[in-house]
């Protein structure tokens, strides 16, 4: 858990962090707490990188690898 916060940090992740922030306060600010709920969850996956933050294989499992050369045959 330690490493999934403190490693592979991406503008994107922090971007999310923002975010996510920026829509909690706003959120508490004008008292629509759904808002701070949606905020919350934004900042929790550039904070901890699953979802779209972590580029969806926050694990690795999902590592694609590259197609060997193909002949296209027409």
């Amino acid at each position: 858990m330690k490493d999934r916060i403190l490693k592979n940090w991406t503008w994107v992740r922090a971007a999310y962090v923002i975010i996510g922030l920026l829509v909690t306060f706003q959120a508490a600010s004008a008292e629509q707490w759904w808002g701070l709920g949606l905020g919350v969850y934004v900042a929790a996956m550039g904070v901890f990188g699953f979802g779209c933050a972590g580029g969806n294989c926050a694990g690795g499992n999902c590592a694609v690898e590259p197609e060997k050369d193909q002949k296209i045959s027409n």
